[in-house]
């Protein structure tokens, strides 16, 4: 009977063994198999939102990464997303979907996507186009008249002058020029939106063409209007835009909070071409959980916005041409004036 009973236990534990044996085996083949016979699908929305309905599927797929022709990029396990596009018009994206198996073995496959999104994104809540000679707008625009640039260095006196800041022919032009005055040698023109608009969250895009001298320094850009409380840089800075004429076409994106500010602060650049030559589009897209910004459409900056940033109050717009200071630096000893014209600017919510 002992016999018996040892012969059996012997012939179990065998059989377990053997069952062991295939399953490791089996586990092993799968999770060597890249992912297979994938499939993507898009469907554009046709009521000018911008928004496309993503779906992809494959064999062996444990998440999908979706790249969507546009500097942006997004990793969803289900296959499924939806994506809201920007620029206005009809444009045409090469969308890339990557499914990724076990032991990151992946397989790829593009589609064109065509994309309507009527002019803005959400509704226009405010804007100057420029189209009144004189003046910038006073019911939009103020001055920030002094020198120094406020900490930066820089070498213009600021003034409130048509010379320095004048709409015409459509186009708003800020004009810095080589000139003696109250103790500096370069005027230009800074003009504020503060205490007239701002605003949380949203779309601002800025039409503009930049200046191409060496030392100068243009800026598009944002502070929290708190600022006069909560001094920068607690009150929290985005620079959608600036540029300086030693290196015409790298455009920087920039923003500044405490802990990362002057040179520390955090951001991106990114080149185009035709800088100070054609009309540009610079653009931010603001929400509580992302600041995100652009030139043409082409995404170059993505900042992770949360409570513990300020980054989720009111802020207004600046619009500025400096000279010299920390980033513009060297001025050409041949500069006698330069300008930065805007076409336009528009905030959506």
């Amino acid at each position: 009977m002992k016999k018996l009973y040892n012969k059996l236990m012997i012939s179990l534990l065998s059989c377990l063994l053997i069952l062991e044996g295939c399953t490791k085996s089996n586990s092993n083949t799968t999770l060597n198999v890249a992912p297979s016979n994938l499939q993507v699908y898009a469907t554009a929305s046709v009521d000018g939102t911008g928004v496309v309905s993503f779906s992809a599927t494959a064999d062996n797929a444990v998440s999908y990464k979706y790249n969507f022709g546009n500097g942006d990029s997004l990793i969803v396990v289900s296959g499924y997303t939806n994506y809201q596009y920007s620029l206005s018009g009809t444009n045409n994206y090469t969308v890339t979907v990557t499914a990724i198996g076990y032991n990151g073995l992946t397989i790829r496959k593009s589609v064109l996507v065509g994309v309507y999104v009527k002019t803005g994104s959400g509704n226009l809540v405010w804007s100057d186009e420029f189209n009144t000679d004189g003046t910038p707008d006073q019911t939009k625009w103020s001055f920030d008249i002094g020198a120094g640039g406020w900490g930066n260095s820089e070498l213009e006196f600021y003034t409130s002058r048509s010379t320095n800041a004048i709409v015409s022919n459509g186009t708003l032009k800020i004009v810095a020029r080589k000139e003696s005055y109250n103790g500096s040698d370069y005027t230009s023109a800074r003009i504020i939106s503060k205490n007239k608009f701002a605003f949380t969250y949203g779309r601002v895009e800025v039409k503009a063409k930049l200046p191409s001298s060496a030392g100068t320094w243009p800026a598009i850009w944002m502070l929290g209007s708190n600022n006069d409380v909560a001094t920068w840089p607690s009150c929290g800075e985005i620079d959608i835009m600036e540029q300086k004429g030693s290196e015409l076409n790298k455009i920087y994106g920039t923003i500044h909070y405490p802990g990362h500010f002057g040179g520390g602060g955090v951001g991106s650049t990114t080149t185009i071409s035709g800088a100070s030559t054609d009309f540009h589009i610079y653009a931010l897209d603001w929400s509580p959980t992302t600041i995100k910004m652009y030139v043409d459409n082409q995404l170059f900056f993505s900042f992770a916005n949360s409570t513990s940033v300020p980054f989720n109050h009111d802020f207004f717009c600046i619009l500025n041409l400096a000279m010299g200071g920390t980033f513009g630096g060297t001025v050409s000893s041949a500069f006698t004036s330069d300008v930065m014209e805007v076409d336009y600017i528009r905030v959506y919510k």
